[in-house]
Formats: structure tokens, sequence, C-alpha cells
């Protein structure tokens, strides 16, 4: 297929330099190389190699989530407690709420501000990589949320250590705030581990849990996003036809439910219930660990390959902006809560 190759090439170079340094990762790198790659060869933006693209960017990136699901163990889940609980839901509803909120304020609306808000939400890249499959985003929307949740990944490695020990967080209590306030999986190994042995796992939990709200919010972005197209298309049909009560009654109609649930989250729900069952080997977790990880790569190499830089340039600082506040919200939002648990 062209242009799969391309990707492939891009990937083999990414996958060992998100291994060199993995609080950069992988995927980060894959879309990197894709930008500089198709900026110093613009003919690898042509057309031709469009269809290796696409498949890359919807196809493996779909498959990628299936892979991932093998990382999420019921059990360990269900050891975290109730207690918990409430610091993630708490979190979750200020992530989405803000992005939602600040998102109108700033101006970034639309797909930039859907992953941006669930990426802070959930787990960085592999929820922006779900909800990328769920929606259909634009490439420069995937770019600005990864470049957005990379930067604070960084800062929070960096700084949720020492303030951990400023504020006297015992290992829980810091293993809980970084799970529920970092997003990807190795920034919340390298900030929990740096704490201590014993906040290290429990943050690991914790953001085994976190990771299980990927199920209702994608199922709700693919309602939304099949509830708005049938209300457009059903709306214009009816005008066409010179009938405002046909528009009225073909947007009441119910949502075609066959397509409300993507095949992909089929699959990633089946892997955690496999998982679960005793049904993957814990000597497997490894290589599929390594295979998720770098079809995510790939995806993103793809999309990288397509992007036009000057689609980043027009949406401007705003969407950093956005996600330092809605980082900022989560980290204390998570402190607050604890505090009132």
């Amino acid at each position: 297929m062209r242009g799969l190759w391309i990707v492939l090439l891009v990937t083999a170079a990414a996958v060992p330099l998100g291994r060199l340094v993995p609080l950069v990762g992988g995927p980060v790198f894959g879309i990197l190389l894709g930008v500089i790659a198709g900026s110093v060869v613009p003919a690898l933006r042509s057309d031709v190699w469009r269809p290796g693209y696409d498949f890359a960017s919807k196809t493996l990136l779909q498959l990628s989530i299936v892979v991932l699901g093998t990382g999420l163990s019921l059990q360990q889940v269900a050891r975290v407690g109730v207690s918990s609980l409430p610091v993630m839901l708490g979190t979750l509803a200020l992530a989405l709420g803000g992005a939602w909120l600040f998102g109108r304020i700033l101006g970034v609306r639309g797909d930039t501000q859907i992953l941006i808000g669930v990426g802070t939400a959930i787990c960085g890249g592999s929820a922006i990589a779900a909800a990328t499959a769920a929606i259909g985003a634009k490439r420069s929307s995937v770019a600005y949320a990864l470049a957005t949740i990379f930067t604070f990944n960084i800062v929070a490695v960096l700084t949720f250590p020492p303030l951990g020990h400023l504020l006297g967080l015992s290992p829980e209590a810091f293993g809980l705030w970084a799970g529920t306030a970092i997003n990807d999986t190795s920034s919340v190994v390298a900030a929990g581990y740096a704490y201590s042995q014993a906040a290290g796992d429990q943050a690991i939990v914790v953001k085994l849990t976190r990771s299980l709200t990927l199920i209702p919010i994608v199922l709700t972005l693919v309602a939304l996003k099949i509830r708005r197209e049938n209300r457009v298309a059903r709306a214009l049909d009816a005008t066409a036809e010179g009938s405002y009560e046909g528009a009225t009654a073909s947007i009441r109609k119910p949502l075609p439910w066959r397509k409300l649930v993507p095949l992909f989250l089929i699959g990633f729900i089946a892997a955690a219930g496999l998982r679960s069952a005793g049904a993957v080997p814990e000597s497997w977790l490894p290589t599929l660990t390594i295979i998720g990880s770098t079809l995510i790569t790939a995806a993103l190499a793809a999309i990288g390959l397509s992007l036009r830089p000057r689609e980043l340039r027009d949406a401007g600082p705003r969407p950093l902006l956005l996600g330092a506040i809605l980082w900022v919200l989560v980290a204390a939002g998570s402190l607050g809560i604890q505090s009132f648990s």
C-alpha cells in the first residue's frame, strides 16, 4: 500500500528514540519525525501516499487501542477501592468541564478542545488516540493535543516529587495524586517511583483504573458525533423537500445504535476481559505493550507526515494555554478532593 512503507520507516526511527528518551516516548517522536520529514521533503505530503497514511492513522490506531486493552486487569482495578473513586471522578469532571468552559473562553473549540480535555482527563496519548479513532479528529488537533499533553507531562515529572515531599504527602496520597493528575503512563511511573516504591505501585494501579473511563467517554463522543451528523443531514434533506415538519420528525428519529459502539472499543473491552480472566499470560505483557506503543507511533507518524505546518500556526498559542489551565486545575483538584475525602 502506497505510503505505508514511509510510515514504517519513520516508525522504525521513532521507536528506538522513544526507548532512549522514555519521558518523550515513541508516539511523540513519531509525530515529530513525521512533521520534520514532510517539511524537509514536501513530496511526502503528496496525495500519492495518502492511502498508506490513512490506513496507518485509522486502522493501525484502532488496532493499537485493542492491544493496549490487554494492559488492564480488573482485579488490579478492584484493589484500588472505592476510596480513590471520588478523586478520579472529581478530576475527570474538572478536566472535561474545564475544557468546555475555558475552551469557549479562549476560542479553542471542536476537535482540539475535545482532545486536550480527554487527554488531560484520562490517560494522555492513549486517550487522544481513542478519541481520535472515535471522532476522526483533524490532524492539526491531534498534533496540538499531543504537544500540550507532552509539555505538561514533563513539567509534572520534574515538579511533582519535590512538591509531594514539601507537602508531606504519604506514598499512597502521592500515588493517587500522580495517578490522577499526570497523563501518560511513562510519566506516571517516572514520578511515582521517583517519590517511593509504594507511591509508584499505587500510582500505576490508579492509572489503570483511570484508563477504564475511556469506555464511557468514547461512547459519549461517538453518540454526539452521530447525533450531530444525523441532525445536519436530515435537516438538509427535509429543507430540500420544503418540509419543516419533516425536518423536525427526522431529527427526532432514534440514533442508529448499531453504529454507536465502535468495533475497536469492543475489542478493547474484550482484551481487558481476557487479561482479567487470566487468558493473557503475564509473560506476554511486555511484548504486547511494545506492540501497542509501536502501533500508536505508526499512526501518529502517518498523521505527522500528512500534516501541514500552516495548520498548527493558524491555531496560535491558545490550545497550549488551555492545556496549562486544565493541568493546574486537575493537579490542584486532585489534592483538594483528597483533603476533603
